[in-house]
């Protein structure tokens, strides 16, 4: 694993208590997931949340729900950690 992918890990890891098998499993199951079904998004954000022992409301999941379906989604780390701060 390059250094960087291993930062990465480590930073998620101290945040969220999720190990990198956790994610590569997760990542595993929804490969082939439809992001444009609001369904399939809100159970992935559900389960993502139960795994990191997060608290997540029901603003912040719709919020959340929201902006995969609408293919909003941040792409860099600090736009995608604003989100879930939010």
């Amino acid at each position: 694993m390059n250094q960087n992918r291993s930062n990465v890990f480590k930073k998620i890891q101290q945040n969220t208590n999720m190990k990198p098998g956790d994610i590569y499993q997760v990542a595993d199951s929804v490969k082939h997931a439809d992001f444009s079904d609001e369904r399939t998004v809100r159970n992935l954000v559900r389960q993502l949340a139960r795994m990191a022992n997060k608290p997540l409301t029901k603003e912040k999941e719709d919020r959340i729900v929201q902006s995969i379906t609408n293919n909003k989604m941040p792409h860099d780390m600090q736009s995608l950690s604003q989100l879930f701060k939010k």
